[in-house]
């Protein structure tokens, strides 16, 4: 498998792309300070035996949360710990005030805050420290049992007294030399976190992993890598110091990237963004995918599309399924989706069809770095993936909530809010007194409540009132304005309506009151009347707020 690497460095932005054979399989975003991997000194802010979980601070916005799965026996330096914290439920292992080491396994997303363990690991490029737990473990992407026995034995003479090692994929090869220097600077690392444990006071940073572009050197830049494309020559030189100083043989596959077309122009990287911010991504064959996410999982569904096949339906279908399974992975990969990941398979009726798909989709993700897991694919072509989630997806970080359809997708369409004015103008009309009445409207609602003049005619005649519809550009599809006047003249200038405003919209809440019309109070005060802005703060009584109640 061909494998490169693309960086794009900006003053507000890194990106970094992954290519396998040719193709983007997985996006990098860094804006700001990265959270996973850092490690803090926390304090105990609440403990929540109901939940079997406490809240820490760390010094962010919102507390993290910790669960007592993650809570060690041990002590280690810098610590506030009873001797006795590894029993029990989560009452008995923390309280409240206590300082703890922590580091975070998960960054905040939306309103939910980091997550944490006090399970530290420390990582370089072929090794991985443990201070806190007793193991060895070789990776699992190291598939040669010769080479993983190797390596065991190497990491077992090294691994310091009641510490752990894991051994990286990348050290695949690797000397014991070079192992050796791996974990003398993990140690001069975590001696240094101690040391700032012991003098400082809780909420503290106490080590902060590496950014984006140098942490892709130290996990992702293996042997395995062709070459390591930068635009920023003052990172490229980083680079190749960094590199040079563990893997100096890796050194020569730096490149630099000195092209006029922005780099990732270049190598199709934006093309690829657009497409895996698209709710349908099409497949080779003419079959497509469309991602759909829910508040529980993401469901992505495979569709045939306009793949129409040249055999038999049996063979049409599996073949899309293929496809899709392959083509779903690296979408999963590249928009970085979590947790709980629900794929709906064109239906097989043959169990061997089925085998083939799921075999396909298993192969697929071994290439994945996070800890992906897939369930048994059913009768009705349902397979479930669960992935690990340590970062925001690419949705979360390129896009917002929608701020007109408060994230839903969908509107209320503008003869639903018609139908909706029409009740509701019935009722304001025979609680009023005022024999004028505006209702200004989004102007595609303007457009249907006029398209039939008999509904206003009639209500006219019940409520012995005048009804004056106005289309009002920006105002919300879903918003619409009702107000009253004394004369229909009054009614004709629409902004400076003379009596309080109601407003509804998306999130259906009645606002009573508006700001004042300066103009129209000094018009009325240089007639010698008083000024509309007056009578309402009378008829609101003791309510001195400008804006008026909320009803």
């Amino acid at each position: 498998m061909r494998r490169q690497i693309v960086a794009n460095v900006e003053p507000f932005e890194t990106r970094v792309a992954v290519f396998e054979d040719g193709q983007v399989v997985n996006l990098f975003i860094e804006r700001g300070e990265p959270l996973a991997g850092n490690v803090y000194k926390a304090r105990v802010a609440n403990v929540l035996r109901g939940m079997d979980a406490a809240f820490v601070d760390i010094g962010l916005e919102r507390n993290a949360f910790l669960q007592v799965g993650d809570v060690r026996s041990q002590r280690i330096g810098g610590e506030d710990l009873e001797d006795a914290i590894g029993h029990g439920g989560i009452q008995q292992r923390l309280r409240v005030g206590q300082e703890i080491l922590v580091q975070v396994t998960k960054e905040p997303m939306g309103t939910k805050g980091a997550r944490v363990t006090t399970y530290i690991a420390l990582p370089a490029h072929y090794l991985v420290l443990m201070p806190t737990v007793q193991y060895v473990g070789v990776s699992r992407k190291i598939e040669s049992e010769t080479e993983r026995r190797r390596l065991r034995e190497i990491a077992q003479r090294l691994r310091p007294q009641g510490m752990g090692l894991i051994v990286r994929t990348a050290a695949e090869g690797a000397t014991e030399k070079d192992l050796q220097d791996d974990l003398r600077y993990l140690l001069s690392v975590w001696n240094r976190v101690l040391e700032r444990a012991r003098t400082s006071r809780a909420p503290a940073l106490l080590y902060q992993d590496l950014r984006l572009l140098r942490r892709v050197a130290r996990d992702l830049f293996t042997g395995e890598v062709e070459r390591f494309v930068v635009d920023s020559p003052r990172e490229y030189e980083r680079l190749v110091d960094l590199v040079g100083s563990y893997a100096p043989h890796l050194r020569d596959r730096l490149e630099l990237y000195r092209g006029r077309e922005p780099v990732f122009e270049h190598y199709g990287v934006e093309r690829e963004i657009e497409t895996a911010l698209q709710r349908k991504v099409w497949l080779p064959s003419g079959g497509t995918l469309v991602v759909d996410r829910t508040e529980a999982f993401t469901v992505i569904d495979v569709n045939t599309g306009r793949y129409v096949g040249d055999r038999d339906l049996a063979t049409t279908i599996l073949h899309t399924n293929l496809e899709a399974a392959r083509e779903v992975v690296r979408q999963i990969r590249l928009r970085d989706i979590g947790g709980i990941i629900l794929v709906d398979f064109i239906d097989m009726d043959d169990e061997k069809h089925r085998q083939q798909v799921l075999r396909a989709l298993q192969e697929a993700v071994r290439g994945d770095r996070s800890k992906t897991h897939v369930i048994d694919l059913t009768q009705l072509g349902l397979v479930e993936i669960t992935r690990k989630r340590v970062h925001q997806d690419l949705e979360a970080v390129l896009r917002m909530p929608c701020p007109y359809c408060n994230g839903r997708g969908r509107v209320l369409s503008p003869e639903t809010v018609a139908n909706r004015i029409r009740r509701e103008l019935r009722r304001w009309c025979s609680s009023r007194a005022e024999p004028v009445v505006v209702v200004r409207v989004h102007p595609l609602v303007h457009a249907e409540l006029v398209r039939d003049g008999a509904w206003l005619r009639r209500l006219e005649e019940q409520t012995g009132k005048t009804v004056r519809v106005v289309p009002k550009e920006g105002l919300h599809v879903e918003q619409f304005e009702t107000a009253g006047a004394a004369r229909p003249e009054e009614a004709e200038g629409v902004p400076a309506v003379p009596v309080p405003s109601y407003r509804w919209g998306p999130e259906e809440v009645l606002d009573v009151g508006a700001e004042p019309d300066r103009e129209l109070e000094r018009a009325e005060a240089a007639q010698g009347q008083e000024g509309w802005w007056d009578r309402l703060r009378r008829w609101l009584g003791r309510v001195s707020s400008p804006t008026g109640p909320r009803i």
